[in-house]
């Protein structure tokens, strides 16, 4: 096969992963200070599903807060770590890390009218 042709067969799968890469780097994100006292919990829960958590206070206000990221633990041997060095004293074993995320919670606050009040973005 020629090298030209094998050139080109890679450009076909190299750009059109670049377009997908750069495409979800161009995901839009939520401007909740705009849906101030225009957004409803009932599009809440139509967007969103039903909330984790849901209070009702005794002067009607709603509080909601969704899941947006669950977080992870994750461990792995640093980058030249490498196998344990048996030739030297005392016996060396590889590093390894281990590393948190924690849980990202979105809370949406409702009046009494219904209408977004206030919103906040947490981790716990």
């Amino acid at each position: 096969m020629n090298a030209g042709v094998q050139s080109r067969r890679a450009w076909l799968w190299v750009v059109p992963w670049v377009c997908f890469w750069l495409a979800g780097c161009a995901t839009p994100q939520i401007d909740w200070a705009a849906r101030i006292g225009t957004y409803t919990y009932d599009q809440a829960v139509l967007d969103f599903g039903p909330p984790d958590k849901k209070a009702r206070l005794q002067d009607g206000t709603i509080v909601a807060e969704w899941l947006v990221r669950r977080g992870y633990a994750q461990t792995y041997i640093p980058y030249g770590a490498g196998p344990p060095y048996w030739y030297g004293y005392p016996y060396y074993y590889p590093a390894y890390v281990t590393s948190y995320a924690p849980n990202y919670y979105l809370r949406l606050i409702f009046g009494p009218d219904n209408r977004l009040k206030a919103w906040k973005y947490f981790t716990r």
